[in-house]
């Protein structure tokens, strides 16, 4: 590949001409930039989540391996740039600020992928404008199954037989601790095949999210306190309320019977 083919096939252009910041203050572009940063994670992260739940359904166990291994990745890549972060102080934070046009908290994309991760919950949505298309395609994805069902006809696959209950469940639920799958979980673990490795990925899974989270709480309790949130978000309070909440009980809960 050319430098011109290299060029125009990122769309540099394009790509590079999109910080805009909003006022002359030197340090806009590194919120602009590391926000933009994001959502291309973001973008990725949702990519390879559809892409884990096709194999989950197939029952290809190699290959939801590597999609997990990947999007643990890119959680550690989310979590890393909250370092360049930590370098913005609050006075010229605040020197920005007010021509900022909202927060990360209202990040449609994050929103999505905590929904096909499992998160139920409908303050997720309450920020994002009744009938718009961001609202919309988080309520959609609040009604399809999560990761964590086809998680669960993964393990049907492999030869475990997970309840029918679980299978049939109200996706638009939160999921909530099950004894029963805790013992084919469990079964799981004790066969040591690559149906534990799975397992332990989504583990990770949920500590990336979990460390994300609070490294977010942790920078914007650095940088704003407990003043509400840029474009009207609760800020850090908020935030503390999604601190350590497991998306996935049972794999957390076996673990303590290994």
């Amino acid at each position: 590949m050319s430098v011109s083919d290299y060029h125009s096939y990122l769309a540099l252009d394009e790509l590079l001409a999109l910080q805009q910041p909003r006022s002359d203050e030197h340090d806009e572009l590194l919120f602009v930039v590391a926000h933009q940063v994001h959502e291309l994670w973001f973008k990725l992260l949702r990519h390879e989540l559809d892409h884990l739940q096709k194999q989950f359904v197939e029952g290809a166990a190699t290959g939801a391996i590597h999609t997990l291994r990947r999007a643990v990745g890119i959680l550690r890549a989310l979590t890393a740039p909250t370092e360049v972060f930590e370098t913005l102080t609050p006075r010229q934070f605040n020197s920005f600020r007010h021509k900022l046009g909202g927060s990360g908290a209202q990040s449609a994309q994050f929103r999505q992928i905590e929904a096909v991760l499992g998160r139920r919950d409908p303050r997720m949505f309450e920020t994002f404008q009744l009938g718009g298309q961001e609202r919309t395609q988080i309520e959609a994805d609040l009604r399809r199954p999560t990761v964590y069902d086809a998680l669960l006809r993964f393990l049907g696959t492999q030869g475990y037989e997970v309840p029918r209950h679980l299978l049939e469940r109200d996706v638009t639920r939160p999921l909530e601790p099950s004894p029963e799958l805790q013992e084919v979980l469990l079964q799981v673990y004790l066969d040591d095949t690559l149906a534990a490795q799975v397992c332990d990925r989504l583990i990770e899974i949920d500590q990336g999210v979990q460390e994300w989270r609070y490294r977010h709480v942790a920078l914007a309790a650095r940088i704003i306190g407990d003043k509400p949130g840029t474009g009207g978000t609760s800020g850090a309070p908020y935030l503390r309320t999604t601190l350590f909440h497991q998306l996935y009980p049972d794999l957390w809960a076996v673990r303590s019977r290994l």
